[in-house]
């Protein structure tokens, strides 16, 4: 966890989280935390390396952590094998959500297999729903992660969709989301837009690529897994991960969040780097590998 005031400068925390159990896996990915009556709850999935994914929750009476794992599966493995980049969003109403990548193997409807994201409401913070809402599937060529990927005993033109994160905005629910195949320059954030929290969510106008954030000559390269926040100077910013130059670690930006006519879109950006010491550990990026990043609150 790093702590800022100004965007700029940054402090380590410490770890989030108390590892859980050894047997669910050495791989965590995608933290996000919310507030519930008065305790935070973390969201993250724990898995081996990219397979067998589940999404967890752990808690703390304070933001600064520890997290300590409640030893609850959200979803049941059996049923879900892959579940990662979970999303609580809180409604006007006050309800709770989670939104959340996982894999489909249908092509129903012009559909492409792959990962892709669903919901489900939050009956109390560690109970979801039984009932499922798909909230947008893979349909163009720049979301395919692999062609003839191995999966489920089956070969796949697999495409991805992932790290959901919602704003409601002028009366409408807005689901961006990242695309594509993280380890390239396909990689980049679009959305979707809703009437209501449970879709369905349209994301008509991306055919020829993402439109939030997208990779450009001598620009970032694979931005993508966005999380919003509200910025010290009250605008709204995305927090997101890209690649360095070398191509070797992923590393945070923010940039500020522009709500325009065409839909919301990126202003210019900063690195979340700037000012950190070079003595934090866990500081200067994420090393490389698989899944997405998290997000910053």
């Amino acid at each position: 966890m790093l702590r800022s005031e100004d965007f700029h400068t940054w402090n380590l925390i410490d770890d989030a989280l108390v590892p859980p159990a050894h047997e669910l896996g050495n791989t965590f990915w995608a933290p996000a935390v919310a507030c519930i009556d008065g305790t935070f709850y973390l969201y993250y999935s724990v898995g081996h390396h990219d397979k067998c994914h589940q999404l967890r929750v752990a808690k703390s009476a304070s933001p600064e952590g520890p997290y300590k794992d409640l030893d609850v599966p959200l979803l049941d493995p059996k049923e879900t094998p892959f579940a990662i980049d979970p999303h609580p969003f809180q409604d006007a109403d006050g309800h709770f959500y989670l939104f959340y990548a996982c894999d489909f193997l249908d092509c129903a409807a012009g559909a492409r297999a792959g990962t892709a994201l669903a919901m489900r409401a939050l009956e109390t913070p560690t109970r979801l729903s039984k009932v499922p809402h798909v909230v947008l599937r893979a349909r163009w060529d720049w979301q395919r992660f692999q062609a003839a990927r191995p999966m489920y005993g089956s070969v796949y033109d697999w495409h991805t969709l992932e790290g959901p994160c919602v704003l409601l905005h002028e009366q409408r629910y807005y689901c961006f989301y990242s695309g594509g195949r993280w380890e390239n320059d396909t990689y980049g954030v679009d959305y979707g837009v809703a009437e209501s929290v449970s879709g369905p969510y349209d994301d008509t106008g991306n055919e020829l690529g993402p439109r939030v954030l997208q990779s450009s000559p001598g620009g970032l390269i694979g931005p993508g897994h966005n999380s919003s926040i509200v910025g010290p100077d009250g605008n709204p910013y995305l927090v997101f991960h890209a690649w360095n130059k070398a191509m070797t670690r992923r590393q945070m930006y923010i940039a500020r969040l522009l709500w325009t006519p065409e839909g919301p879109r990126a202003g210019e950006f900063i690195s979340g780097l700037i000012g950190m010491a070079q003595s934090n550990r866990h500081a200067l990026g994420s090393p490389v590998r698989t899944g997405s990043g998290g997000s910053l609150h």
